[in-house]
């Protein structure tokens, strides 16, 4: 019986890659360096992965930014505006270009991956692209491996997939096909897979995630027709389809096992449960099935009786010498290893599997069909599960019955946003266009340092809260300074946006090196919910109302909404996703109304990851949305009408759900805009109607690069032609935490003498004939 990892995280251990990236970012360490770190932390991945036995082993999913970059780079579909030329590799300086921007060209809009946390660089493509093969990535890395003794399984992101992830370029019709560009990037395909053979592969895997997706029979057509062209190149290979994070619909099933030259399909069967139906009812004699059973998504221990009995139905139907172990996904959307974790305790501790406790969960799987069985592997296991399931420190029944009683109401507030917003100016007494920022400003090097001797009591409380209040009294001056019209306290107290409110809600857990990536360097740190969720007490509003003391404008509560907490964090998986959202909602709802009794009259509710949760099938997403903008709305529903409720969101493609954040009745919401080209105001042009206060981002945060005050006026100019200016404001696309002050200072400079430019101007009624 054979075992198979989709995937594996690259960050390393403790980070090592995100230190190493940010140090040759800096001009600290020399690009040979940062080869030096990725080559070892590959290495090690690839040996840790055959000492724990697994027999197919991935190559390739190794990436300095991100694997969907990696294939643009591989086809040479670099953007013009990039400056390069062609007819060679591409090199770090114009990778990095692409992923981060520079000094004179921004970068690559990057948006979610399916429904998670994790990020990629979004392709520019269009019909007069030139495809060369530029990155033999692929090929060395598969290489890399052998050298070591160890015969991986080379994986690419798969040719349709990659298209559909794809967007037309700047100048490209909407109505452009990119799928009219696959016989255009077959080739460089075919000599990825003649390199990969002539180096002695034996096994390809092609990643087709968007085969889970709602498919018209066009697209469908393009999966046939892929790899019908693909099939002379790939013979002698064996070819794995892999699919993840869904069921995949009828139709999809039908063209995927129909596939020719392909030898194994590999399926999500976390995800997609439905999809073991389709199995049972009829698998293609003589392919492998590549069996998902262990979560690659989550950090809890598989219940391994369970995935047995399944993978003993499923010998039944494929054979047991065509049925692969696998994981439901690539297990880069976990935390690396659980022996890194001192501070936990015994009892959450035998709770969870992290990356590489799953590579020994997928193993034990394996052996145990093959009839080697690992009994005190087992037994082990199955005492864990129990100690779950009767621990006391799960249930709160005061917890329970609150969250149980809020869906007798849809939780509106009494008046309507107009008025409410009336009610707020007068109030408030804003400019028009206002401006604000997000909430994060820099996060210093000595601050970070501040946070984390006082976390090892080596300093007291006293001198931790006297350098924070140090600090914040900056943010608030430069702010003032900058005549910034709306404040924000900066969140120096704060780790995480959401780490730092699980630390103070019931019913989390929290990891010294449960490290996830999310995009590039940046890493997040995810909580551990693993029981009912209440709020103890305050957690925002010291440092609110000493923020407000500060200054005479107004200052935002920060909070983190109920959805984002939920879904940047590893949820309990014994109780529905929307009982601990409205949980969380409840404990907000809580922080909210002691802001508004100590004076904060403007309040910020992020959910940043609300289209992130969004079900990738149609037929699940009202559901969804129904629960998670209910959950918004519980956590303000009963604020005074002159208490300005702010929402934010980011990084994802919203226009499809518009109406949903319409219906979240927020009175202002600020969202990403500037690094996806302004896609968010091609919804208002086509008709939709937006009453509430609106903030598209101006400028992208997630750059080094420094817009320049003409560049933001211009992008003020398209938002004036589309919305009204008594709703609008004026903010970054993001929280400023991972840019430095040398980079925040001149963007906000030149952010805020927009907006005056343009105030000006429509005072003079002079915007219409332009700037």
């Amino acid at each position: 019986m054979a075992s198979h990892i989709v995937g594996y995280p690259r960050i390393g251990p403790k980070r090592e890659l995100k230190f190493a990236l940010e140090s040759f970012w800096d001009g600290k360490t020399s690009a040979k360096e940062l080869q030096d770190v990725a080559s070892d932390l590959r290495l090690s991945i690839w040996k840790q992965m055959a000492d724990a036995g697994i027999k197919y082993i991935p190559s390739n999913t190794f990436s300095y930014y991100d694997q969907v970059l990696d294939t643009t780079a591989m086809l040479g579909a670099v953007p013009s505006r990039y400056g390069w030329s062609g007819g060679g590799e591409i090199g770090l300086d114009i990778y990095f270009s692409m992923a981060r921007g520079n000094a004179s060209v921004p970068a690559m809009e990057m948006t979610k991956w399916f429904d998670t946390n994790y990020h990629y660089i979004v392709p520019e493509l269009g019909p007069d692209v030139e495809f060369s093969y530029a990155s033999h990535k692929a090929v060395q890395e598969y290489k890399e491996a052998k050298a070591l003794g160890v015969d991986t399984v080379p994986v690419l992101v798969g040719p349709v997939s990659y298209l559909l992830l794809s967007k037309p370029a700047k100048g490209v019709g909407k109505l452009f096909s990119l799928l009219s560009l696959i016989d255009k990037i077959l080739p460089v395909y075919k000599e990825v897979v003649a390199e990969l053979k002539a180096a002695g592969a034996s096994w390809i895997q092609f990643d087709e995630p968007t085969l889970v997706m709602d498919l018209d029979s066009k697209k469908l057509c393009a999966f046939t027709h892929a790899y019908k062209e693909l099939e002379l190149s790939v013979s002698g290979l064996n070819v794995l389809i892999e699919t993840y994070f869904a069921d995949i619909p009828i139709e999809a099933y039908k063209t995927v096992t129909a596939l020719k030259g392909v030898t194994a399909i590999g399926f999500d069967l976390v995800r997609g449960s439905k999809t073991l139906d389709l199995i049972r009812n009829g698998f293609p004699s003589g392919k492998y099935l590549f069996a998902g059973v262990v979560d690659g998504r989550n950090i809890w221990a598989n219940d391994l009786d369970a995935s047995l009995s399944t993978l003993q139905a499923l010998e039944g139907t494929v054979g047991k010498d065509k049925l692969v172990v696998s994981t439901s996904c690539s297990l880069l959307h976990t935390a690396v290893d659980l022996v890194n974790e001192t501070k936990l305790d015994k009892e959450l501790k035998s709770w969870l599997a992290f990356a590489a406790q799953k590579l020994l969960e997928v193993n034990a799987l394996a052996k145990t069909l093959s009839g080697l069985k690992d009994e005190a592997f087992f037994s082990a296991n199955a005492a864990a599960l129990a100690s779950r399931r009767s621990s006391p420190r799960v249930i709160n029944e005061p917890v329970q019955k609150a969250a149980a009683a809020v869906k007798s109401s849809d939780h509106r507030r009494a008046t309507n946003v107009s008025s409410r917003l009336e009610s707020q100016q007068r109030k408030l007494n804003l400019p028009v266009l206002p401006t604000t920022t997000i909430g994060s400003f820099p996060q210093t090097p000595e601050l970070r340092k501040v946070r984390r001797e006082y976390k090892a009591n080596i300093i007291s409380e006293e001198e931790y809260v006297k350098a924070i209040k140090k600090e914040i009294e900056e943010v608030v001056k430069l702010q003032e300074e900058l005549d910034i019209d709306v404040l924000v306290h900066g969140e120096p107290e704060r780790n995480d946006m959401v780490e730092y409110f699980g630390e103070q809600l019931s019913g989390f857990a929290f990891t010294k090196n449960g490290w996830v990536q999310s995009y590039g360097s940046r890493c997040v740190k995810p909580p551990i919910i693993y029981g009912d969720v209440g709020r103890p007490k305050a957690m925002t509003v010291f440092w609110s109302m000493l923020a407000q003391s500060m200054t005479k404008r107004p200052m935002k509560g920060m909070l983190t909404g109920p959805v984002t907490i939920l879904n940047w964090s590893f949820v309990r998986d014994d109780q529905p996703r929307s009982e601990t959202c409205y949980q969380i909602a409840l404990a907000i709802k809580n922080e909210v109304q002691d802001l508004e009794k100590a004076g904060i009259n403007i309040i910020q509710i992020d959910e940043a990851a609300l289209r992130e949760g969004l079900p990738l099938r149609k037929s699940e997403q009202a559901f969804y949305l129904d629960w998670a903008v209910q959950s918004f709305r519980i956590t303000n529903c009963e604020v005074q009408d002159t208490t300005q409720i702010h929402t934010h969101m980011c990084y994802s493609n919203f226009n499809d759900i518009i109406h949903s954040i319409i219906d979240m009745d927020a009175d202002v919401i600020t969202i990403e805009n500037s690094r996806s080209d302004e896609k968010l105001l091609s919804v208002f042009r086509e008709g939709v109607k937006y009453g509430a206060g609106i903030g598209p981002g101006v400028y992208d945060i997630h750059s080094p690069r420094i817009p320049s005050s003409l560049e933001i006026c211009d992008r003020i100019k398209k938002m004036v032609s589309v919305l009204e200016t008594n709703v609008l404001w004026i903010n970054p696309d993001c929280g400023l935490k991972t840019r430095k002050y040398s980079e925040v200072k001149p963007a906000l400079t030149n952010m805020v003498g927009a907006a005056k430019i343009t105030r000006m101007l429509l005072a003079n009624c002079q915007l219409k004939s332009g700037y």
